[in-house]
């Protein structure tokens, strides 16, 4: 099976993630580019944590399903439930209530932030307020592939 590799326009593995894509900035969700997705792919889904989160350990941010088999995820997915720009892709529970929440962590702390992607072999039938957990028991026996992008940031760095 190919490997999934996953980029971004906006920033590389392990460094810093844009001011435009935190919640310190515009807070709009940044571009990616997928290769290698396998021939029997019928959908996509997300999730974005803060992996250094002192007191809920890889605290949710995001989490969106249902993306149409895509090359690239385009920039600034619309808030909502639904997202009709996506194919009809639906947005979950987390901090970033049915939308892309950004990263803002306490001034001066740096805080690695992790871009899951699912690739699955199928649909998901789940309801609007699901959310990570929910998914994640939903995905069990349809992930063909998975891949993870992280970065980091620190609220004002000098």
């Amino acid at each position: 099976m190919d490997k999934l590799k996953i980029k971004c326009k906006s920033f590389v593995e392990g460094e810093w993630i844009p001011l435009k894509n935190t919640a310190r900035g515009e807070d709009i969700s940044p571009c990616f580019e997928l290769e290698g997705i396998t021939a029997n792919a019928k959908s996509i889904a997300i999730t974005f944590d803060d992996a250094s989160h002192p007191l809920f350990p890889n605290y949710n941010h995001w989490v969106i399903w249902n993306i149409p088999i895509q090359n690239v995820i385009p920039e600034a997915i619309p808030h909502g439930t639904v997202v009709n720009s996506l194919g009809g892709a639906m947005q979950g529970i987390a901090y970033g209530k049915h939308r892309y929440k950004g990263p803002k962590p306490p001034l001066k702390s740096i805080h690695t932030y992790v871009f899951t992607f699912y690739i699955l072999d199928c649909k998901l039938e789940l309801p609007p307020n699901s959310r990570k957990r929910d998914l994640l028991v939903q995905m069990e026996g349809h992930i063909l592939q998975q891949a993870i992008l992280s970065g980091k940031f620190q609220s004002y760095r000098e």
